[in-house]
């Protein structure tokens, strides 16, 4: 398999229990859901994470739960991408995005970390900014004075579920869309996507 042919999906979240269902966590959800659809399993521990591989339409894919905890995502990223040759325009990252409410998704082509530290860590370690993204709306904290931290690793109310689970499948189609057609292909089919 050429290098060329080969990507890395990368899934964002805390490993743990306690975190699974958390705001921060929906990369990880994503991740599961797109294994899923591939018929891949995401069990092999290595690369300070958790990785899965296949072929899907003469590509080569890994797909990567990286186990450090989101602040040091970027060290697990850049083990496995170097190992397996895969340049960071072919990297695409799944995340959560405040930003956006549950069931809206953003595909960027590349761009800076916007506070989220997860992408800080990627492109800290990768020396690059040049890769594409998944944003998985997960809804503004309730007000301005309300801590950011207790607000990612707090859990979804149930229509926020129900909204979010959309969003969850259509960020798995997104990641497949940026391999078959690119970035700007994936963008105009979802982005501003709404239950």
């Amino acid at each position: 398999m050429q290098s060329s042919n080969r990507w890395l999906i990368v899934g964002l979240g805390n490993p743990g229990p306690e975190y699974a269902k958390t705001r921060h966590n929906v990369g990880f959800r994503c991740l599961d859901l797109l294994a899923e659809k591939l018929g891949v399993r995401v069990d092999k521990a290595k690369f300070q994470g958790l990785y899965g591989q296949t072929d899907y339409h003469g590509n080569r894919l890994y797909l990567l739960k990286p186990l450090t905890y989101m602040n040091l995502s970027g060290r697990s990223v850049l083990q496995l991408s170097a190992f397996f040759q895969v340049p960071p325009q072919r990297i695409i990252v799944l995340f959560d995005d405040i930003s956006l409410e549950p069931g809206r998704l953003r595909v960027r082509p590349n761009g800076s970390a916007g506070g989220h530290n997860g992408i800080k860590s990627i492109i800290a370690e990768l020396g690059s900014q040049e890769f594409p993204r998944v944003k998985i709306g997960v809804g503004a904290k309730p007000h301005p004075d309300f801590d950011l931290a207790a607000w990612v690793l707090s859990t979804f109310s149930a229509q926020e579920e129900k909204a979010l689970s959309v969003s969850l499948e259509n960020g798995a189609q997104a990641a497949l869309t940026i391999i078959d057609q690119g970035t700007a292909a994936a963008a105009n089919n979802f982005n501003g996507s709404h239950p």
